[in-house]
Protein backbone atom coordinates (compact mmCIF):
# COMPACT_ATOMS: atom_id res chain seq x y z
CA UNK A 1 0.00 0.00 0.00
CA UNK A 2 2.18 2.71 -1.41
CA UNK A 3 0.32 5.94 -0.63
CA UNK A 4 0.49 9.19 -3.67
CA UNK A 5 3.16 11.57 -2.63
CA UNK A 6 2.36 15.05 -1.62
CA UNK A 7 3.99 17.19 -4.27
CA UNK A 8 5.69 20.19 -3.15
CA UNK A 9 5.40 22.84 -4.96
CA UNK A 10 8.13 24.80 -6.75
CA UNK A 11 8.58 27.70 -4.27
CA UNK A 12 10.41 24.30 -1.54
CA UNK A 13 13.08 23.89 -4.46
CA UNK A 14 15.60 25.90 -1.98
CA UNK A 15 14.56 23.51 0.92
CA UNK A 16 15.20 20.37 -1.08
CA UNK A 17 18.11 21.37 -2.22
CA UNK A 18 19.28 22.53 1.55
CA UNK A 19 18.69 18.93 2.38
CA UNK A 20 20.18 17.14 -0.97
CA UNK A 21 23.06 19.08 -0.13
CA UNK A 22 23.57 18.56 3.58
CA UNK A 23 22.86 15.02 2.77
CA UNK A 24 25.56 14.60 0.29
CA UNK A 25 27.82 16.41 2.65
CA UNK A 26 27.39 14.35 5.52
CA UNK A 27 27.29 11.20 3.35
CA UNK A 28 30.74 12.20 2.07
CA UNK A 29 31.93 12.47 4.97
CA UNK A 30 30.73 9.14 6.37
CA UNK A 31 32.39 7.34 3.29
CA UNK A 32 35.30 8.92 4.46
CA UNK A 33 35.59 7.90 7.73
CA UNK A 34 34.26 4.32 7.18
CA UNK A 35 37.62 4.29 4.46
CA UNK A 36 39.56 4.98 7.12
CA UNK A 37 38.10 2.40 9.30
CA UNK A 38 38.88 -0.50 6.20
CA UNK A 39 42.19 -1.34 7.43
CA UNK A 40 41.69 -1.96 11.11
CA UNK A 41 37.85 -2.91 11.43
CA UNK A 42 38.11 -3.76 15.04
CA UNK A 43 37.98 -0.26 15.91
CA UNK A 44 34.09 -0.68 14.98
CA UNK A 45 31.82 -2.60 17.09
CA UNK A 46 28.95 -4.51 15.81
CA UNK A 47 25.95 -2.34 17.09
CA UNK A 48 27.52 1.05 14.90
CA UNK A 49 28.40 -0.98 11.13
CA UNK A 50 24.49 -1.95 11.93
CA UNK A 51 23.42 1.39 12.62
CA UNK A 52 25.19 2.31 9.71
CA UNK A 53 23.79 -0.43 7.08
CA UNK A 54 20.09 0.18 9.04
CA UNK A 55 20.59 4.49 8.06
CA UNK A 56 21.79 4.11 4.62
CA UNK A 57 19.29 1.02 3.75
CA UNK A 58 16.32 3.80 4.68
CA UNK A 59 18.22 6.58 2.82
CA UNK A 60 18.17 4.74 -0.51
CA UNK A 61 14.92 3.28 -0.07
CA UNK A 62 13.81 7.35 0.30
CA UNK A 63 16.01 8.58 -2.54
CA UNK A 64 13.64 8.07 -5.27
CA UNK A 65 11.25 10.32 -3.64
CA UNK A 66 13.52 13.01 -4.08
CA UNK A 67 14.05 11.74 -7.48
CA UNK A 68 9.53 11.54 -7.97
CA UNK A 69 9.54 15.18 -7.06
CA UNK A 70 12.11 16.32 -9.25
CA UNK A 71 10.83 14.99 -12.11
CA UNK A 72 7.83 16.24 -11.38
CA UNK A 73 9.19 19.73 -11.30
CA UNK A 74 10.53 19.31 -14.62
CA UNK A 75 7.66 18.64 -15.81
CA UNK A 76 6.57 22.04 -15.00
CA UNK A 77 7.00 25.33 -16.53
CA UNK A 78 9.83 26.51 -14.93
CA UNK A 79 12.48 29.43 -15.23
CA UNK A 80 16.18 28.60 -16.72
CA UNK A 81 17.70 28.60 -12.82
CA UNK A 82 14.66 26.63 -11.81
CA UNK A 83 15.63 24.33 -14.57
CA UNK A 84 19.02 24.52 -13.91
CA UNK A 85 18.72 23.90 -10.07
CA UNK A 86 16.34 20.97 -10.47
CA UNK A 87 19.00 19.53 -13.09
CA UNK A 88 21.58 20.13 -10.44
CA UNK A 89 19.73 18.15 -7.43
CA UNK A 90 19.13 15.55 -10.20
CA UNK A 91 22.28 14.96 -10.05
CA UNK A 92 23.05 14.97 -6.88
CA UNK A 93 20.49 12.18 -6.24
CA UNK A 94 22.63 9.81 -8.53
CA UNK A 95 25.59 10.60 -6.56
CA UNK A 96 23.84 10.12 -3.01
CA UNK A 97 22.56 6.79 -4.98
CA UNK A 98 26.18 5.69 -5.37
CA UNK A 99 27.31 6.65 -2.22
CA UNK A 100 24.38 5.04 -0.53
CA UNK A 101 25.35 1.78 -2.19
CA UNK A 102 29.22 1.87 -1.32
CA UNK A 103 28.44 2.74 1.92
CA UNK A 104 26.46 -0.08 2.67
CA UNK A 105 28.53 -2.37 0.56
CA UNK A 106 31.96 -1.46 2.60
CA UNK A 107 29.62 -1.55 5.89
CA UNK A 108 29.08 -5.26 5.13
CA UNK A 109 32.96 -5.51 4.57
CA UNK A 110 33.49 -3.88 7.80
CA UNK A 111 31.17 -6.04 9.74
CA UNK A 112 33.20 -9.11 9.33
CA UNK A 113 36.15 -7.28 11.55
CA UNK A 114 34.37 -5.35 14.22
CA UNK A 115 35.59 -5.96 17.70
CA UNK A 116 33.18 -8.16 18.25
CA UNK A 117 34.05 -10.74 15.73
CA UNK A 118 37.22 -10.85 16.39
CA UNK A 119 36.52 -11.53 20.33
CA UNK A 120 34.20 -14.10 19.26
CA UNK A 121 37.47 -16.59 17.20
CA UNK A 122 39.90 -18.19 18.93
CA UNK A 123 42.90 -17.92 19.63
CA UNK A 124 43.95 -20.23 17.39
CA UNK A 125 41.52 -19.03 14.38
CA UNK A 126 43.16 -15.13 15.78
CA UNK A 127 47.16 -17.13 14.97
CA UNK A 128 46.03 -18.77 12.01
CA UNK A 129 44.80 -15.33 10.33
CA UNK A 130 47.77 -13.36 11.26
CA UNK A 131 50.04 -16.34 10.46
CA UNK A 132 48.30 -16.56 6.46
CA UNK A 133 48.16 -12.73 6.03
CA UNK A 134 44.13 -12.50 6.49
CA UNK A 135 45.23 -10.11 9.99
CA UNK A 136 47.66 -7.28 10.87
CA UNK A 137 48.97 -6.41 14.17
Amino acid sequence: MNPTPRWRPINDLPVVASILDSMLHDDEGQYRTLLECRPKPYVLDDHTVGRVIQVFAQQKADLPLYQQQLAHWMADDLTASQRGEVERLQGCVRKLQELAESILSLAEELKQGTIESVLRKSDLELGLEFLLGKRKL
